[in-house]
């Protein structure tokens, strides 16, 4: 038995990614990083050249780190969720509770673009059976909900809200029609909705 445990403690480190070293890991943020801005300005189409040109790289370390389209969407992707995920934290230790809800729903607006972007690989994804959306489902909606948990409670909104009509209304947003004045009217959204659940709030 002992020695069938270490057979399969071996064959798991033998599959596990190894560390990338300092030089390489940051070629790789770097270009999830110009990713996200370019599939958010120009659309999942983007120029993968492009891209390593502006990460300050070859297309071929593009490559190495990403084998394919989808597979850099797929890290864009969970890289935007998490961030998103990580901003509400951040915001609230930082922020009077609706400060933190208003400042994270101007963030949610930034993912929103970078998601229309990817959108039509997203789809591609969901069809492979990738688990992207399995292990993202509900970390957003679950960020703004202790968001505006947290800004009820504190009297800043109304004790009424309910998250989910809140996500509702933002959805609205990424189907709104891709012009370029897009991010602008988006960002006053945001305030006419952060002065409706104010409204009649007890604080």
């Amino acid at each position: 038995m002992p020695d069938q445990e270490m057979t399969a403690k071996a064959k798991r480190d033998a599959q596990a990614p190894k560390p990338l070293r300092a030089d390489a890991q940051r070629n790789r943020d770097r270009l999830v990083e110009v990713a996200a801005q370019a599939f958010a300005a120009d659309g999942v189409d983007a120029s993968l050249e492009e891209i390593a040109k502006r990460a300050g790289v070859g297309i071929g370390t593009l490559y190495r780190h990403f084998p394919t389209r989808e597979h850099l969407v797929e890290v864009v992707y969970r890289r935007e969720v998490e961030g998103l995920c990580h901003a509400a934290e951040e915001l609230a230790r930082e922020h009077a509770a609706d400060v933190a809800l208003e400042l994270w729903m101007q963030r949610f607006v930034d993912y929103i673009a970078t998601k229309r972007g990817l959108a039509t690989s997203l789809r591609l994804l969901l069809t492979t059976n990738s688990t992207l959306f399995s292990d993202t489902s509900g970390r957003v909606s679950g960020a703004m909900r202790s968001l505006i948990e947290a800004a009820a409670a504190s009297g800043k909104i109304r004790a009424d809200v309910d998250a989910s009509d809140v996500m509702h209304a933002l959805g609205g947003i990424y189907s709104a029609p891709n012009t370029p004045d897009w991010r602008e009217r988006s960002g006053r959204l945001v305030k006419l909705l952060m002065d409706g659940l104010r409204f009649g709030a007890r604080g």
